[in-house]
């Protein structure tokens, strides 16, 4: 079972709005100060994304690699995309898990032990009115429950939810979700712009509610006026240090 004791091992940098060089100066600038970092889809499809930024990151940062590519399609394909990043061994590749436990087992079987796959429930920058728009029925977070029950049913390492879902998920007793790494984007400290997201919590307020994991991203690589990047995560890990 893996511990995490100190506050700075709990958090996610996103390198996602950064070009590659700029991603691995950030990777060298802040090594040792984040948990993990985040290569999703907008970085890893540049020129020089991919394979290389992978590696080059890996190498700049000496940090575990959240690889979120939010695969979705039909299980043998599936499969294929996850055997081709599998020698890069990301801590982390994600997987949306709205298409049931299946194709979720075949990304799971395809990694094996040296991959944590996690079934992406619904995005954080979907609201209510655009979960109906987009032919969702009924409440989020019944959608989310029920993608938390494919992902353990599947053997999934863990989930990605938003903060405002965890709770439901947490306090479940039906299933085996408390081995499930709860990993959790929509995360703004209480002085920072919610940008994008919508189902948002502060950082000791998702730690509370039973996050494992905290995506932080735009709070660290674009800070108020006045604070840098190691500022803002030095208040970051002062304020997970009050919910630990």
């Amino acid at each position: 079972m893996e511990v995490l004791v100190k506050p700075y091992q709990r958090i996610i940098l996103p390198l996602d709005d950064l070009d590659p060089d700029q991603a691995v100066k950030v990777a060298t600038d802040l090594r040792g100060r984040v948990g993990l970092m985040k290569i999703g889809l907008e970085l890893w499809n540049t020129r020089h994304g991919g394979h290389e930024i992978f590696e080059r990151v890996q190498e700049a940062g000496q940090c575990d690699i959240m690889l979120d590519l939010k695969l979705n399609d039909i299980p043998q394909t599936m499969r294929g995309a996850v055997r081709s990043v599998r020698d890069l061994a990301p801590k982390f590749l994600t997987v949306h898990a709205n298409s049931g436990s299946a194709h979720l087992a075949a990304c799971v079987d395809e990694a094996g032990p040296g991959i944590g796959i996690l079934g992406v429930t619904v995005l954080t920058s979907i609201d209510q009115g655009t979960w109906v728009e987009s032919g969702g029925s009924g409440p989020i977070v019944e959608a989310v429950h029920l993608r938390a029950v494919s992902s353990a049913n599947a053997n999934a390492n863990g989930i990605v939810c938003s903060p405002r879902e965890l709770g439901e998920i947490v306090r479940s007793e039906r299933h085996n979700f408390t081995r499930l790494k709860k990993v959790v984007p929509g995360v703004r400290p209480s002085w920072a712009p919610s940008d994008d997201q919508k189902r948002v919590m502060t950082p000791r307020q998702a730690l509370a509610a039973g996050a494992d994991y905290l995506v932080i991203g735009r709070p660290i690589l674009k800070p108020t006026a006045g604070y840098s990047p190691h500022q803002v995560i030095d208040l970051i890990c002062e304020e997970l240090s009050l919910a630990i």
